[in-house]
């Protein structure tokens, strides 16, 4: 039986980041301390949400089709997360990732500062990007401006 390397290493590194919580939490009930259990708890939970691609936060506040606020979405894996995000200024810019490896990944390339407005095709920056929410797991699409993204849902409804 052949098995996916990818696989075998994403799970090592969801069990290593479920002992880690363990082990964090049983230390916590003997320090009595609930509130650095809830801070470590949530560190472990964003990175493994980075690891496995997914948006932390769940969809209440807003739905497909909304536009979101920049500083609740991972501008490096271009997901809604639901809470403010780790700002990274960059030339004169504001994006905003999720984890210490997005804010050092954002000044260091140049293709996660980027994207493809979807109704022009045209590259647009991150930081001055229209962003709406496209997807039911948290994903957003940058638009240049709202007139694109209006454009964008009018021509989807003629089609």
């Amino acid at each position: 039986m052949k098995v996916n390397r990818t696989k075998v290493s994403r799970m090592k590194q969801v069990g290593l980041l479920a002992v880690s919580l363990f082990a964090i939490a049983c230390g916590e009930k003997k320090n009595d301390n609930n509130q650095q259990a809830e801070v470590a708890l949530e560190q472990v939970k964003e990175e493994m949400n980075h690891q496995m691609g997914a948006a932390v936060a769940t969809l209440e506040k807003y739905k497909k089709g909304d536009v979101v606020p920049k500083e609740l979405v991972c501008m490096v894996n271009d997901a809604y997360m639901g809470k403010e995000q780790l700002k990274v200024e960059y030339e004169g810019k504001v994006y905003y990732g999720c984890c210490a490896m997005c804010q050092s990944r954002i000044p260091e390339d140049e293709t996660v500062r980027q994207a493809k407005d979807p109704f022009t095709l045209e590259i647009v920056d991150k930081a001055d990007a229209y962003l709406v929410l496209i997807g039911d797991n948290g994903e957003v699409a940058y638009f240049k401006n709202e007139a694109n993204y209006q454009q964008f849902v009018a021509e989807a409804q003629v089609n």
